[in-house]
């Protein structure tokens, strides 16, 4: 079910109500509300248009970290090193705000944030961390991350970072549900870098409170491989100047799973989880009231 066709520059766009349905084969959720893409940065004022026009968004949840932002502002504005060091903004918001579509409201939300990159930095070796230390404080974040992406993101994996975010990313998640459960937020469309991984993983426990099956969530993930398939070979340089490796823009086939028996074997299940990170019952009932179908109408 690709839908990227519809856009200009607009990578691995779909509805995942949609797709779930189709799936399944049954109306369990209602279309029209959950979306997910690629970064929207390059998107055009044409594909704008259908965002706010076709697809009534209201609400944009970006999960991409600052160091993200900033060099996708360097690669639209082609600054040079020296010139980005006397520009970067403070924060995720402000360096994302020069692309941000009027009329849309933006949950700027760095998924890997504070407790990821504490849980990641604090295995590093010593040697490791006072490099790290010194590349940041010269503001060589790329070069810096790069040490993190060697040591310990590469051994890990995909899957492995995704149980990672889990575990460390509570307060992250605990945001996202925030926005989620205000009505006013939807339609929402949820992007990373390439939407993939972190998209994923918050899509998959959207879709898990609703009680989509296993298979089918799998399926929306690895949908992502060959809609992304198009800009691979540039994605490819960024991810090797963080010291990782193509299976970074593959999708493993077992990711759903895994993730969902870390799930159930340490916290009991989705809801659990959820709970447990301060995501409260009311704002559980209130997400599956939006998106799910009532059963009289199935």
């Amino acid at each position: 079910m690709s839908q990227h066709a519809q856009f200009q520059n607009l990578l691995n766009f779909r509805d995942v109500g949609v797709h779930v349905n189709t799936t399944v084969g049954s109306p369990i959720l209602r279309p029209a509300l959950l979306f997910r893409s690629a970064r929207p940065d390059e998107a055009t004022p044409a594909d704008r248009s259908q965002l706010i026009d076709r697809y009534k968004i209201q609400t944009i949840i970006d999960l991409r970290s600052k160091t993200e932002h900033i060099n996708a502002a360097k690669k639209r504005a082609q600054l040079s090193l020296a010139d980005q060091s006397a520009v970067v903004p403070s924060s995720n918001d402000a360096v994302a705000k020069e692309i941000q579509i009027p009329g849309i409201r933006y949950a700027n939300i760095n998924l890997n944030g504070k407790g990821f990159e504490r849980h990641l930095i604090w295995q590093l070796k010593y040697a490791s961390l006072a490099k790290l230390v010194f590349l940041m404080a010269l503001g060589y974040r790329t070069q810096g991350i790069s040490v993190l992406g060697k040591e310990l993101m590469l051994p890990r994996g995909l899957t492995g970072l995704g149980i990672d975010t889990l575990d460390h990313s509570g307060p992250e998640f605990k945001e996202i549900f925030d926005v989620l459960a205000d009505e006013k937020s939807w339609p929402v469309m949820v992007n990373c870098t390439q939407g993939k991984d972190r998209t994923g993983i918050t899509i998959l426990l959207i879709l898990l409170l609703c009680g989509i099956p296993l298979d089918a969530i799998s399926q929306d993930y690895m949908l992502s491989e060959p809609e992304l398939e198009s800009e691979k070979e540039s994605r490819m340089e960024e991810i090797a100047s963080i010291g990782l490796d193509e299976s970074f823009a593959s999708c493993p086939s077992d990711f759903c799973e895994i993730i969902v028996q870390h799930l159930e074997s340490n916290y009991g299940g989705t809801e659990k989880y959820l709970k447990s990170i301060g995501v409260q019952n009311s704002q559980l009932l209130a997400i599956k009231k939006i998106l799910m179908n009532e059963p009289g109408n199935l």
